[in-house]
């Protein structure tokens, strides 16, 4: 067995493996042994078939996979051993030559690969990296309060349906006179939150509504999601096909949002029961989290930037179109090549920067270790839990759900290069010049 390396750039080469019939004689043999002891042939106990019968019913399908596990085993034990650091995976050359697996005792395959390019990352004090930081304003304040209250509101019965309101209503399926459906479907009592109401025409009619009120709405326009749809008439998704989409509604009550008073029940609900008692504290609170909030924005522009600017300061070639021939390979069809090329240079760009993440990673001993992963798990579990309003809960319930993505291996491995990319941009912040400069909210995000 042979193994032949060929340059075609510094980041590309074409790796060709031959392999000759003393090679793969044995295994083989071997092959056709077991074969010949497990095979279910007519007319023969297992095991007792002639060995040439068996021979000719499975020597090709045998010399095809012995060969061919041979010769990629042996590529990628070569890439091993020579250090190769590879970009994708190895491609089989458009020009191999054709095998002929019934005449032919020497093989060779070809493989194209992409290399990772060399290059340094020179980082130092002179390098001047921007740093916005936002002022806290009372607008942004009063925003945050409004979102306090809006989120802890109630709502509380109202003569006339606004665009915020919830309304009770019953529902009768109308046939195509809308006159009432024999044996149609009727609700007694449904939920509609106007502001959920898909069609805006649809909306309109449910607006300034009163109780008693009755009108006609195409339920398939207002709630085209099956899911909602099904829901509001309490019939299952798959038999929503052979409904009328208008019913008729009768409204029952009628209640309109109301957004929390600044009072002990809703600090209470924000922070916990006896946490905060007065409405300085709450202000406090408030302070303390626009400016957690804004740091975190402030940090995430400068990951952006800094991404950017290492990306336009670090210069090295990539393999484009063997890159370009293995997002088609992979992708299996599902894009067009002109597609494929038009979305390439944002998939250069991740490329570039992974490249430089770990370079930077790896002269400066950045590590990940489980447990930072699993920590970043618990938080992002948390973070979307947050995001629904559920800020308080036990933590048996953010460690299941953070342990269901841990198990994922795509999951997993995207939280590990997240927390990566975080550890190697706090390395960055620490490394280079830093250019404070304080921005209003508006044009930190016209920025």
């Amino acid at each position: 067995m042979n193994v032949v390396k060929e340059d075609i750039d510094a980041v590309g080469a074409v790796v060709r493996v031959s392999i000759e019939k003393a090679d793969y004689a044995e295994a083989v043999e071997k092959s056709l042994k077991d074969y010949r002891k497990k095979a279910s042939i007519h007319g023969f106990r297992p095991g007792m078939a002639p060995m040439g019968l068996v021979r000719k019913m499975y020597y090709r399908y045998v010399i095809v996979d012995e060969v061919s596990k041979m010769a990629t085993n042996k590529l990628f034990d070569y890439i091993k051993e020579q250090n190769l650091h590879t970009l994708g995976e190895p491609m089989p050359t458009e020009n191999q030559a054709e095998i002929n697996w019934d005449t032919d005792e020497n093989f060779e395959f070809a493989w194209e690969i992409g290399i990772a390019p060399e290059f340094e990352v020179k980082l130092s004090k002179r390098d001047k990296f921007p740093m916005y930081k936002i002022n806290i304003d009372d607008e942004i304040r009063n925003r945050y309060i409004e979102s306090y209250t809006n989120h802890f509101g109630s709502y509380k019965p109202a003569d006339v349906a606004d665009e915020k309101s919830l309304i009770r209503v019953s529902l009768v399926e109308l046939d195509a006179n809308e006159a009432p459906l024999d044996n149609g479907v009727s609700v007694a009592e449904a939920p509609i939150s106007i502001s959920l109401v898909a069609d805006q025409d649809e909306r309109k009619k449910l607006v300034g509504s009163k109780a008693g009120d009755v009108m006609v709405i195409d339920t398939l326009k207002a709630f085209p999601n099956q899911t909602d749809r099904a829901a509001l008439l309490g019939v299952k998704k798959e038999e929503l096909v052979n409904l009328q989409p208008n019913f008729q509604i009768t409204v029952a009550s009628v209640e309109t949002y109301t957004p929390a008073e600044l009072n002990q029940e809703l600090f209470d609900k924000a922070f916990g029961k006896d946490t905060v008692t007065t409405l300085d504290e709450f202000k406090a609170r408030i302070e303390s989290k626009i400016e957690e909030d804004l740091g975190k924005e402030s940090d995430a522009r400068f990951a952006h930037d800094a991404r950017q600017k290492l990306v336009e300061k670090v210069k090295f070639d990539l393999p484009k179109a063997f890159l370009l021939r293995w997002l088609e390979a992979t992708n299996e069809g599902k894009f067009s090549r002109e597609e494929l090329e038009k979305e390439y240079p944002a998939f250069e760009q991740d490329l570039r920067w992974s490249l430089i993440t770990n370079r930077i990673a790896e002269e400066h001993s950045i590590k990940v270790e489980k447990e930072e992963v699993e920590s970043f798990a618990k938080d992002y579990a948390r973070a979307q839990f947050a995001a629904y309003g559920m800020n308080y809960l036990p933590e048996e319930y953010i460690d299941r759900y953070a342990n269901e993505m841990l198990k994922k291996q795509d999951e997993n491995r995207r939280l590990f290069e997240r927390v990566l990319d975080i550890k190697v941009v706090d390395w960055i912040k620490d490394t280079v010049g830093i250019n404070v400069k304080e921005v209003s909210n508006d044009e930190f995000y016209k920025r």
